[in-house]
């Protein structure tokens, strides 16, 4: 057991003129399991390759153990699984290989073929038992739900669980609840490390706010008072200043202005002092803002129905076919395994060229906005992507706002985005869509906790009907109205 101690870290990217982190002192006990949680662009994938010494930076990072990144770089992909795993932790026994991969429920013959030919799933499984096995070290993971379906997340968060010394990024409240024993969270003003799973610091965290946010009020109605009290106070002083001309007894005089100015001065101390306080209030304060979607309303109840349809790769069908209708108000989830061609089905929808069996009829003149998952074409300024995509481009700015981006980030290229911004970028733009129906393909990929539950405020607000792949297992339940399983 030792400490990794972090001190007055400062850091900017050579290409920007804002400081990522400034004066930064926290630390963290190599035994523990870490959850990092923060808002989008607050640095969380930036900490862990400052960790790594990726980059140059100010100030200190005190540490005695080596660390390990996850996602591992698989230079030769077309190698065995077997030769990959013993690339990356060769002192390992292949019985231990074995074992970890029973506790994630990955049959052993995935040994024997080559590791491209795995699914992302089992790509994520097979690293996170390799990284582990390197005993002393401390392993820092970056988002690693991204390819996992539900149950694979739940099989990954209890084998987490089994395990310490490590630093996880997940913004799955779920999933993080299940595997961790402490959250750094990167605040706006600072870093703070607490005991706990990511349920209960929320519940700190918000209990915080409340307080912050009822002692701001009374410190504002003080100074308010205060500030009352002291032009009365100057009021007076000006009378009796008045009232020496021509005065029987100035010296009786002179005695009240002199305690007219002791209160005044009392109440300008009293005031600093309240200020001074209420400064250092609401520094870490989190807000969001009510988002807002115009569904259109459509001259039929039935939108789509799918019949018998499924997708199909190298003329074989990638699950059975399914059967169902969305309708007026439905919010339906695809369900399924990693591979079964739920995305397929979403892209299908949209018009994609994708070789099926069964049919899809698509209502006349039904409007359909789409949040694809991949963000790796976005490239250029937002104003850029306003235009292309048709957007009123102050809406989109605006809703952006409200989605925390900063104005600075308006006048850079979204090929820098982080992975949630350039997400946030999709969301921003189909909420700026009026549309009948709106299919989204796993949205909060990236996305920080704050968003995801701004993003479920908005859809139970406003019920606009829609088609969705996600895998955080919170939203969907609290979203959803409907379940199709695809498998």
């Amino acid at each position: 057991m030792s400490m990794i101690k972090i001190e007055d870290l400062t850091f900017s990217y050579p290409t920007s003129y804002d400081n990522i982190f400034e004066c930064a002192n926290f630390q963290m006990d190599t035994s523990w399991r870490l959850g990092l949680v923060g808002r989008n662009g607050r640095g969380k994938t930036t900490l862990l390759n400052l960790l790594m010494g990726k980059y140059r930076y100010s100030g200190k990072i005190i540490c005695s153990v080596q660390f390990d990144y996850f996602p591992f770089l698989v230079t030769e992909p077309s190698d065995m699984t077997a030769q990959v795993l013993e690339e990356i932790c060769p002192l390992a026994q292949e019985w231990e290989f074995m074992r970890e991969l029973s506790y994630l429920e990955v049959d052993n013959e995935v040994l024997w073929r080559p590791f491209e030919t795995l699914s992302k799933g089992e790509q994520t499984k097979i690293l996170l038992a390799a990284l582990f096995l390197k005993e002393g070290h401390f392993l820092l993971i970056d988002e690693p739900t991204n390819h996992l379906d539900g149950k694979a997340r739940e099989l990954v968060s209890s084998y987490l669980k089994r395990k310490k010394g490590f630093l996880l990024v997940s913004h799955d409240r779920g999933f993080l609840d299940g595997c961790v024993d402490h959250i750094v969270s990167l605040n706006r003003a600072d870093i703070q490390v607490q005991s706990g799973n990511f349920s209960s610091w929320m519940e700190n965290f918000n209990r915080q706010q409340e307080f912050e946010l009822a002692q701001n009020e009374r410190l504002q109605k003080d100074i308010s008072r205060l500030q009352q009290a002291a032009r009365q106070s100057s009021v007076w002083s000006d009378k009796v200043e008045a009232s020496k001309k021509g005065a029987a007894d100035k010296g009786y005089v002179g005695h009240k202005a002199a305690k007219m100015m002791k209160r005044s001065k009392g109440i300008e101390a009293r005031q600093n002092q309240a200020i001074q306080k209420k400064s250092e209030l609401l520094k870490n304060v989190e807000t969001t803002e009510k988002l807002k979607i115009m569904p259109l309303v459509y001259h039929t109840d039935t939108f789509v129905s799918f019949s018998q349809v499924a997708a199909c790769y190298h003329e074989k069908m990638a699950s059975h076919p399914v059967s169902f209708q969305i309708r007026q108000g439905q919010r339906i989830a695809l369900e399924g395994k990693n591979g079964s061609g739920k995305s397929s089905l979403l892209k299908l929808l949209v018009g994609e060229d994708i070789s099926h069996t069964g049919t899809i009829h698509v209502g006349s003149g039904l409007i359909v906005s789409y949040v694809p998952q991949d963000t790796s074409n976005l490239r250029g300024t937002l104003s850029d992507f306003a235009e292309e995509n048709h957007l009123d481009e102050s809406l989109f700015k605006a809703v952006l706002r409200k989605m925390d981006f900063e104005r600075t980030q308006f006048e850079k290229d979204m090929a820098d985005f982080s992975g949630g911004q350039k997400k946030k970028v999709l969301i921003a733009r189909s909420l700026c869509e009026q549309a009948h129906l709106y299919v989204w393909d796993e949205p909060l990929n990236f996305i920080d906790v704050y968003s995801r539950m701004q993003i479920e405020q908005l859809i139970l607000e406003f019920s606009p009907t829609m088609l969705f792949v996600e895998h955080d297992l919170m939203f969907r339940e609290a979203v959803a109205t409907n379940s199709v399983f695809v498998g």
